[in-house]
């Protein structure tokens, strides 16, 4: 979808390791960056199972020393991030270890933002506000998901205006990501379903995303087959290491994808729900996921097409626009087989609040490479067709003007 006179560029760690037992590399790593003390950054329940404990003695066992700051809350706010700031200091630190899923690794993201440049967090929202790199940075991820241990993304909750702030910076992309199906085997199934579909709205905006290119389609419909074929399994057992390496290795792609052909509505959608209620964003994103599709579909019906024949659907025949809402459906049919909620009502979500997060939803950066543009209404209505409780018709979702 991109024009071939624009310039495009791609982004992803220096040293990303993936597989069975990679985590025990952690030590070695954060040792070759240089770093002498690091703060991991994590959040009260991987310190509670004792997870951050043994990242910190691997990280001992290399020589170094090591400080566990565990505030990163689900959806990490600028309050989270500036005690990480001061933890950090407090303990006269010269590198970061985030330890955990999304959360961890954008609130680790924030402190280095921070300690690197100065001023506050909110500084840095929008796209390379900062001007000094990073300290040494390396994230260990156990949820297959966000794909935050990779890209460029930082998305930080403001608390005084409850909107998440898009921070999307090349430097805070990690130095070296880790993967380890090991780690994500604790997940429950209702995570899993949720960071599973979660990684599969990074792919699917990222393959319909105004400013795609070859190498992230590759990696958007590659991760889409796989998510296919292993996020069930990993939802059903969770201890299935095949299934879990592989939504690791799809997790990554779609990240691969996103982080450099950006992401859209979905996204800057669920930022809002994030920031207003503190939802899970996984969760959000799967709901909203097919009506922004819906609406998106007449934009590029080839590209919904080849997520359809990705996501297993026979097209044989059809149309590109009927092959694409094929494809739509099967979205719809894996987020029941997986138990997403069916609909923002049964999140508590209050149509009150539509217009002011649709208002928010529209200056998102996510939504800038969106196939489609949406006026103030147009979302609006998106937001209802995703509420679960009113006929708002995938025909009427398209067709809106």
């Amino acid at each position: 979808m991109a024009l071939a006179e624009e310039v495009f560029g791609f982004y992803i760690p220096t040293v990303s390791l993936m597989g069975v037992g990679c985590a025990k590399e952690a030590g070695v790593q954060a040792k070759a960056l240089g770093a002498t003390n690091m703060l991991i950054v994590t959040d009260a329940g991987m310190n509670k199972l004792g997870v951050a404990n043994q990242i910190k003695e691997m990280i001992e066992s290399a020589g170094l020393r090591a400080a566990i700051y565990d505030g990163a809350e689900p959806n990490p706010t600028d309050i989270n991030v500036h005690n990480g700031v001061k933890a950090y200091l407090e303990n006269q630190c010269d590198g970061i270890v985030s330890l955990g899923g999304g959360s961890s690794h954008d609130c680790g993201k924030g402190i280095g933002l921070v300690v690197s440049g100065g001023g506050h967090i909110r500084d840095y929202e929008g796209v390379n506000k900062s001007s000094r790199s990073m300290p040494p940075f390396l994230a260990i991820n156990t949820t297959a998901g966000t794909a935050s241990e990779m890209t460029r993304f930082c998305i930080i909750t403001n608390t005084d205006t409850h909107v998440k702030m898009a921070i999307v910076d090349w430097r805070v992309t990690p130095n070296v990501a880790i993967n380890d199906p090991v780690l994500m085997a604790g997940m429950p199934p209702a995570l899993t379903a949720a960071t599973g579909m979660d990684a599969l709205t990074h792919a699917i905006e990222a393959y319909v995303s105004t400013i795609a290119t070859p190498i992230t389609d590759a990696c958007a419909i590659k991760a889409i087959e796989l998510i296919r074929d292993y996020l069930p399994s990993a939802v059903a057992n969770g201890r299935n290491m095949e299934a879990r390496d592989r939504m690791a290795y799809a997790e990554y792609l779609a990240g691969m994808a996103f982080n450099n052909a950006s992401l859209g509505y979905v996204h800057a959608m669920a930022h809002q729900l994030g920031g207003f209620y503190n939802l899970p964003h996984g969760v959000c994103n799967a709901i909203l996921l097919p009506s922004v599709c819906d609406f998106n579909l007449i934009a590029c019906p080839k590209r919904y097409k080849n997520i359809a024949v990705a996501l297993g659907q026979d097209v044989t025949g059809l149309s590109d626009l009927d092959a694409g809402a094929k494809g739509i459906q099967a979205i719809r049919q894996l987020s029941a087989l997986l138990g997403i909620p069916s609909g923002l009502t049964e999140l508590g979500v209050r149509e009150d609040d539509l217009e002011i997060m649709a208002t928010n939803a529209k200056k998102d950066a996510c939504q800038l490479t969106n196939p489609r543009t949406a006026t103030l209404q147009e979302v609006i209505r998106i937001y209802m067709s995703a509420m679960g409780t009113h006929a708002v018709g995938a025909q009427n979702i398209r067709a809106v003007a």
